[in-house]
């Protein structure tokens, strides 16, 4: 099966997915691997109008890697993850979402 998108990991989530242990990390990569090739909103799930999430349930324990879509290559799709946390509440706090927005306006800028 052909992706339907690229992931590109930015630094924070290499350190946060290196601080977990290797089944949590193994299982984290093989979802968001499965989001490239299957619709699923449990895989990567849209939290407003930037800012997509993938959501990981290991052990009892919920992982979240924030990201959004860079489309400016017409070519290729590409959702940039910008960093990860493990969920301690119900809702996904409004602190990260906002880590992501800011992360997004940065990524943008620069890259104009």
């Amino acid at each position: 099966m052909n992706p339907k998108f690229k992931v590109e990991l930015l630094e924070e989530v290499n350190e946060f997915l290196n601080g977990l242990n290797e089944k949590a990390r193994e299982k984290i990569i093989f979802n968001m691997l499965k989001a490239q090739v299957v619709s699923n909103n449990e895989l990567f799930k849209k939290l407003n109008n930037n800012v997509w999430e993938f959501p990981t349930l290991h052990n009892k324990t919920k992982y979240r890697l924030f990201a959004f879509w860079d489309k400016t290559d017409k070519t290729e799709t590409v959702v940039i993850s910008t960093h990860g946390i493990e969920k301690k509440t119900a809702k996904t706090p409004k602190k990260e979402i906002e880590k992501t927005e800011r992360i997004m306006k940065q990524y943008f800028e620069a890259k104009k």
